[in-house]
């Protein structure tokens, strides 16, 4: 058998795949993360990061359908294994039915990525797409002025007085809808569930895990998981709670400012 028939046709090629294109989409995610935490810095800062990501025109999309293809390799290992499990277990059920030294997180794989799953889609439909909250989209807002320049690892990027898209003012707007902000919370958390259990599998099928290395990367794992997590928490739990607020002056801030006050005297 040829290595791409190995790759895709075999139980250890597809374990492979899954953990290749799992450590890939690790990758991006925490790259997204520390990307989208700049929103509670100056809106030049992700105003500015977001215009530099947009001026990279076909860079990005092919970035974007490399991460795309991970996805959907990804997904076809896991329901592949999935069902070469179900099938290797045969049609009749066992009397009993047990985990031995199962997590929680590794007993609910499928579940918490069906929900990642559908967590993606409306991501992309809301931030990415405009389809979802087209009104706060960033294209549909009025477009930022830069206040000073946007500079990347030293590199000056985005000039002063530039005027660039207010994905500033889309987050804010975004999160400051109650539902959407709870579904992405809820979405996170089981993304880091998710994570908990396929980052340490992926350590497994790398083989990079020992006896002597096991219980450290386990605890790495974890700490990874839960910093993912309340990163991401961070960012809607702080615009819903009204704990971050949104710059003078920016669209957001006179759009919520609004906001507020239509609801103050229709409460009267």
């Amino acid at each position: 058998m040829n290595p791409a028939g190995l790759l895709f046709r075999s139980s250890i090629g597809r374990k492979f795949l899954m953990a290749a294109t799992g450590l890939i989409l690790v990758g991006f995610v925490t790259g997204h993360l520390v990307g989208n935490l700049q929103i509670f810095a100056h809106p030049d800062k992700i105003n500015g990061y977001a215009h530099f990501l947009q001026s990279l025109g076909p860079a990005l999309w092919a970035v974007r359908l490399g991460l795309l293809a991970c996805v959907v390799l990804h997904v076809w290992a896991a329901v592949a294994l999935a069902l070469e499990n179900r099938a290797a277990r045969g049609p009749e059920p066992y009397g009993v039915s047990t985990w031995l030294d199962a997590t929680f997180a590794s007993r609910y794989m499928k579940h918490t990525g069906l929900v990642v799953l559908a967590f993606i889609v409306y991501h992309l439909a809301h931030f990415t797409v405009g389809a979802a909250q087209a009104g706060s989209f960033k294209s549909n807002l009025p477009d930022y002025s830069m206040g000073g320049d946007f500079h990347l690892l030293g590199f000056p990027l985005v000039a002063k007085g530039q005027t660039v898209h207010d994905v500033y003012s889309m987050v804010f707007l975004g999160f400051a809808n109650p539902v959407v902000s709870l579904f992405y919370i809820v979405a996170v958390g089981l993304l880091s569930l998710h994570l908990l259990h396929g980052v340490d599998s992926m350590f497994q099928t790398f083989g990079w895990r020992n006896h002597r290395w096991s219980c450290w990367l386990r605890k790495l794992v974890l700490v990874y998981s839960l910093a993912y997590f309340l990163g991401n928490v961070a960012i809607p739990g702080a615009i819903l709670g009204g704990v971050a607020q949104p710059v003078a002056g920016t669209t957001a801030a006179k759009k919520m400012a609004v906001a507020v006050t239509s609801t103050s005297v229709s409460q009267r």
